[in-house]
């Protein structure tokens, strides 16, 4: 097989740090935390604590969403977790997400500060909270539902597996690549076929399903993620593709992307965001 030695496994799996890639630095196999860290907590109602990943720009897309609808109560300060350097290990982060992944999101609206964790949990807890971006209608919240969960359990075969394999890890491994390309393209085909008879996800309206989608889908897309445009001939799918213009049109969803950022030309990364006025005076470049 190309690229790759004959293996057979152990009887028995043990860590060999050595053999972790780009990512040997964080990856572990044991939860909790590493060290001694408190969080920092801003005077807004929302506390995020992220990173501008595919599943980091989820959710300050969906605020920024917010926001510009006029729910004042969406007001937040995003904090930026430098997923490289261990952050998501301190005992602050873990304390609000004990599988210490960004995002995560402390609300301390209320009498007692509620923490949510997971992309997905953290954008149905915001829609259920202000009543936007989730349908009302049985029918048509089965089916934003549908998709937002459809995107959960079928992203990690692109980042996880198509990206890992393609991207970073140490050794091209061929089965690897192409078992996974081939998923990429047929979760491409799926959302595809859906935007041919319709104009978002759940139908006529722009939901959170969308919302969970688009970085993940708009960026292969687009040719964000990978720098795998070519390799997976994404100019195929022209309604993925129209449909990722028409969100990329929004205003919420361009400052959203680049909150938390930090690479990228230096006018498109925000580290932290406070006030509304931080994309206008503190971009790298503000």
């Amino acid at each position: 097989m190309a690229g790759s030695p004959e293996y057979t496994p152990p009887k028995i799996w043990t860590w060999n740090k050595a053999n972790g890639g780009k990512f040997a630095n964080i990856n572990r196999p044991t939860a909790g935390p590493t060290h001694d860290k408190e969080l920092p907590v801003g005077h807004h109602p929302l506390q995020l604590y992220s990173l501008a990943t595919p599943n980091g720009q989820k959710v300050t897309i969906l605020l920024e969403e917010l926001l510009a609808l006029g729910h004042d109560g969406a007001e937040y300060d995003a904090w930026l977790i430098r997923i490289g350097e261990g952050d998501q290990f301190g005992s602050g982060f873990v304390e609000i997400n004990p599988n210490s992944k960004i995002p995560a999101l402390l609300d301390r609206s209320g009498p007692e500060p509620i923490r949510v964790f997971e992309s997905g949990a953290i954008l149905l807890y915001l829609a259920e909270k202000f009543g936007a971006f989730l349908p009302a209608d049985a029918g048509l919240r089965a089916e934003c539902l549908s998709w937002l969960f459809w995107q959960m359990g079928s992203a990690p075969y692109v980042g996880g597996g198509f990206g890992h394999f393609y991207a970073y890890a140490p050794t091209k491994i061929e089965y690897a690549i192409d078992r996974f390309a081939m998923e990429t393209k047929r979760q491409l085909d799926v959302l595809d076929r859906r935007l041919a008879g319709n104009t978002f996800l759940a139908g006529s309206d722009y939901t959170i399903a969308d919302i969970a989608a688009f970085p993940w889908y708009g960026g292969l897309a687009k040719g964000w993620l990978y720098e795998a445009a070519d390799f997976l001939q994404v100019q195929e799918y022209r309604h993925v593709q129209r449909w990722a213009d028409m969100i990329l049109e929004r205003p919420a969803v361009r400052r959203g992307r680049i909150v938390n950022r930090i690479n990228g030309a230096p006018s498109r990364q925000l580290h932290e965001r406070h006030d509304a006025s931080d994309f206008a005076t503190k971009t790298l470049e503000g």
